[in-house]
C-alpha cells in the first residue's frame, strides 16, 4: 500500500426526499413558504474510496461523477492539486470534491477538520436567516417578520437576517426592515439580503437608507447582477452607512477580493460549496490582510468546521428558518448526530462544532438507502 491513501472508489447516490408547504410563487424561481405545496429536494450523497481503508462522505449539491476518472488513482491528501486544477472551470463539482478530500485527511490523521485547520472556536455565535418572505400567511407582511425576529430573540439568537424577496412591492421590504428594529429593540443584530433583487441603485439607495435608519448590521447582495456591478456597489456605498455583504454570487476566489480592493464590499462572502474548504479559507486569509471580515454562507458541518479556525468571522448562519416549516436544509433526516434548525442553539445563541476525525458526523444509511433514487459507481 502507498504512504498515502490513494483514492479507488466513488460512489454517489441521488437523494431526494419532499419538503412540505414549500413551492416557488408564480413567476418566481426561489422557493418559499405555499401552505399545502410541495418542493422535491435533491442532493448527492457522495463517498470517496481509499486504499487505506478510509472513506470521505458528505453529502454534496453537485453529482461528481463527470470528474471522477480524473480524481482516481490520485493521492487524496494533495488538495492543492486538485484547487489548482479543477478552479479554472466554473461551477461547484471542486467544492464537492474538496469536502471529500477534506474527510479524508481527517480521519487519515484522526483528526477533526477543525483541528486540521487549526480551529480554536468550539462554540460559534449564530443568526437566525429566514426563508423568503411568503406570498401569504408565514413571513409574508412586515409584522410577520417582526413577529418572528422577537420569536427568534427569545429563542436565544442575538442576531436575524430577513430574506423579503419575492415580495414585489419595495415599501414592503422597508416596512418589514423597520418593525423589526421596533419589536426587537437595539440588543440584536439585524441583516437583510435582498437575494439580488433591486433593480435599479434608487431602489437599492431607498432600502440602504431604511438600513441605516434601523442601524442593520450589513446589507447583502442589493443588484440583480448578483454582485459583479462594482461602480454601482461603490457608489451605493457612498450614500449610505451600513455596510454592504457581497460575495455570494460571484465565482472565483479571486474575483471576490476584487470585489473588495475595487471598494464593492465591507464584508466579503465565502461560499464552501463553491470554492470549498480550500478556497474559503484562501479568502478569509486575503480578507484578514485587507482587513475586512468574511461570512461563510449557509450551515452544516463542513461551515461549522470552517469558521471554527477564522478569526475575522462574526456569525454562523442558520439559514432558511421559519416559524411554520422545518429548516429549508438538505435534510437533517441524513444525520445520526448532527442537525441545523431553529432550535439547535444553546441558551447563549450559539452552535458547536462536531468532535470526532473528519466532519465528526455519522450518517443515518437506513434512511439515505430509502430516499435513493439513483446510484454511480465509479472505480
Amino acid at each position: 500500500m502507498a504512504s498515502f491513501p490513494t483514492i479507488t472508489k466513488i460512489e454517489i447516490q441521488q437523494v431526494s426526499t419532499v419538503m412540505k408547504d414549500i413551492g416557488n410563487p408564480p413567476g418566481q424561481v426561489s422557493a418559499t413558504y405555499i401552505p399545502g405545496a410541495e418542493r422535491n429536494i435533491r442532493f448527492y450523497m457522495t463517498r470517496m474510496f481509499t486504499d487505506a481503508g478510509i472513506v470521505g462522505e458528505y453529502a454534496v449539491n453537485s453529482d461528481i461523477s463527470n470528474v471522477a476518472e480524473f480524481l482516481i488513482g490520485r493521492n487524496a491528501l494533495e488538495r492543492e492539486f486538485f484547487y489548482n486544477e479543477m478552479t479554472r472551470y466554473p461551477g461547484n463539482v471542486f467544492g464537492s470534491v474538496d469536502l471529500l478530500l477534506w474527510d479524508i485527511a481527517g480521519k487519515y490523521s484522526g483528526q477533526s477538520v477543525s483541528q486540521l485547520l487549526g480551529g480554536y472556536r468550539k462554540r460559534l455565535p449564530t443568526y437566525a436567516s429566514s426563508m423568503n418572505g411568503g406570498v401569504s400567511g408565514g413571513l409574508s407582511t412586515p409584522e410577520s417578520f417582526a413577529d418572528f425576529a422577537q420569536q427568534c430573540q427569545e429563542i436565544g439568537y442575538n442576531a436575524f437576517k430577513i430574506h423579503p424577496y419575492p415580495r414585489p412591492k419595495l415599501q414592503d421590504h422597508i416596512d418589514a426592515i423597520l418593525a423589526i428594529r421596533d419589536r426587537v429593540g437595539d440588543d440584536m443584530d439585524l441583516m437583510l439580503d435582498s437575494f439580488c433583487f433591486y433593480r435599479t441603485f434608487a431602489d437599492a439607495l431607498k432600502v440602504g437608507r431604511a438600513c441605516d435608519e434601523a442601524n442593520y448590521y450589513w446589507y447583502e447582495d442589493p443588484y440583480f447582477e448578483g454582485g459583479s456591478a462594482e461602480l454601482g456597489h461603490r457608489k451605493l456605498r457612498e450614500f449610505i452607512d451600513t455596510p454592504l455583504l457581497q460575495g455570494e454570487k460571484v465565482f472565483s476566489v479571486q474575483q471576490k477580493v476584487n470585489l473588495i480592493v475595487s471598494g464593492a464590499t465591507d464584508f466579503v462572502r465565502g461560499t464552501i460549496p463553491m470554492n470549498g474548504i480550500t478556497g474559503t479559507m484562501k479568502l478569509a486569509a486575503a480578507a484578514e490582510a485587507l482587513g475586512i471580515d468574511i461570512e461563510i454562507h449557509g450551515c452544516g458541518p463542513a461551515q461549522r468546521h470552517t469558521m471554527s479556525a477564522i478569526g475575522n468571522s462574526n456569525y454562523y448562519e442558520m439559514v432558511w428558518v421559519h416559524p411554520d416549516v422545518e429548516c429549508l436544509q438538505m435534510t437533517n433526516h441524513i444525520y445520526a448526530n448532527y442537525a441545523d434548525g431553529l432550535e439547535e442553539i444553546d441558551a447563549n445563541g450559539e452552535v458547536d462544532v462536531p468532535e470526532g476525525p473528519g466532519f465528526g458526523i455519522e450518517y443515518d444509511w437506513k434512511w439515505i438507502d430509502s430516499a435513493t433514487t439513483g446510484k454511480k459507481v465509479i472505480q
